[in-house]
């Protein structure tokens, strides 16, 4: 992420706004999916390159998420979203 911090509350309150979805859930969600994004590989430079379908089978195996498939993958949509918009993410074609 080059050195940049992502403030959580304000990233929270981004996805509520967007999805709906109580803050707790997001969290839940949200951590689940670094602990995914942290054992995925990154590749030669540095970037880690995943399917969001991926992503949210694996959120959707852990026992404590109780959310649709629709609302996870709306969350992590939405958290996408906020990081393309503050410059720390993207998409590799």
């Amino acid at each position: 992420m080059g050195g940049q911090q992502v403030n959580e509350q304000e990233l929270v309150r981004y996805i509520a706004g967007k999805t709906n979805a109580d803050e707790k859930s997001i969290g839940l969600v949200l951590r689940h999916a670094a602990a995914f994004m942290e054992r995925a590989q990154a590749g030669r430079k540095g970037e880690v390159d995943v399917d969001i379908d991926d992503i949210v089978d694996y959120v959707m195996t852990r026992k404590d998420v109780r959310l649709s498939e629709l609302a996870v993958e709306s969350i992590l949509e939405a958290e996408m979203d906020y990081l393309m918009d503050k410059g720390l993410a993207g998409y590799i074609d």
